[in-house]
């Protein structure tokens, strides 16, 4: 299936956030070429798309940068100042999806906040070794870190649920690169998927393999499976990896969320590894078991 890209104008771009850990984020797009069958943003962005499957469209917000100018103008003469908190590139989107190397919508924001002499303090988020074509622009930039979402060391893993995704092991190269270019990294873990607990040293192999790649600090987000996100991912198993379902059940009680808690904590301290936000991420309250 071809994707079909749409060309929009933005009316804001420069937008309070709603996620832990950042007080504005940045969306140069709309919707996700990747497709990952756990994403939250697929139900977050849809609205403008209600027919359309996740990973099948993209909004190219091609006012991005000189709206992200006149936005940040604007709050300097309310604020009197060049620090309006963290930013987070991005929340609805992969701030290096397939399509930025034709539409560079992510530099040239990353380069206004660089014009502009931003103080506050950027994280990106990706998928995507594209973002190293950004050294460059990332160095000009006074606090800027850069995360790669990691769910698994495994390519075949992340290619059967992050479907159109760059691989794992391209992921982690990219860490090690951006670390001895002198660019902060961090992981983001999320989803946790379920055979961290049923093999324990697939969590300790990760994290040896991120300090090797030069990485202290790992985010961790527990699965959320709300209604919507748990239809879209089930019916993916369903259709391709039955058996898995049962696994994925595993992890909807607050005894596997505690469990798994103490184990993560457990194995950060023990590496002197900074645990991102001090804690495991989740979004809903789970039940007890009975």
């Amino acid at each position: 299936m071809v994707p079909r890209i749409n060309g929009v104008e933005a009316k804001s771009i420069f937008t309070k956030s709603g996620l832990p850990g950042s007080d504005w984020v940045i969306n140069p797009y709309n919707g996700c070429l990747f497709g990952c069958m756990y994403c939250y943003a697929a139900q977050i962005a849809r609205w403008k798309h209600p027919d359309e499957e996740w990973g099948s469209y993209l909004d190219v917000k091609t006012n991005a940068p000189e709206l992200l100018k006149e936005e940040l103008e604007k709050l300097e003469k309310k604020l009197k100042s060049k620090d309006f908190g963290s930013v987070f590139f991005s929340s609805v989107t992969d701030p290096y999806v397939g399509m930025e190397p034709k539409y560079r919508l992510t530099r040239k924001c990353l380069e206004v906040l660089a014009d502009f002499g931003y103080e506050g303090s950027i994280a990106i988020q990706t998928k995507s070794p594209l973002v190293m074509e950004d050294i460059d622009v990332l160095k000009r930039l006074k606090k800027v870190s850069v995360g790669f979402t990691i769910t698994s060391l495994d390519d075949k893993v992340s290619q059967f649920l992050e479907v159109k995704a760059p691989l794992i092991s391209q992921r982690l190269g990219a860490l090690k690169k951006l670390h001895d270019a002198g660019i902060s990294t961090y992981a983001f873990v999320g989803p946790i998927l379920p055979h961290f607990l049923t093999d324990k040293k697939i969590l300790k192999t990760l994290l040896d393999t991120l300090q090797q790649a030069g990485v202290n600090e790992v985010w961790f987000e527990h699965i959320n499976l709300s209604s919507k996100i748990k239809e879209r991912l089930y019916n993916y198993l369903g259709k391709e990896a039955p058996e898995l379902l049962p696994l994925f059940d595993s992890t909807n009680t607050q005894e596997y969320r505690d469990h798994l808690d103490h184990y993560i904590n457990q194995e950060i301290n023990s590496r002197g590894m900074k645990l991102g936000l001090g804690k495991v991420i989740h979004h809903r309250s789970l039940p007890k078991k009975k």
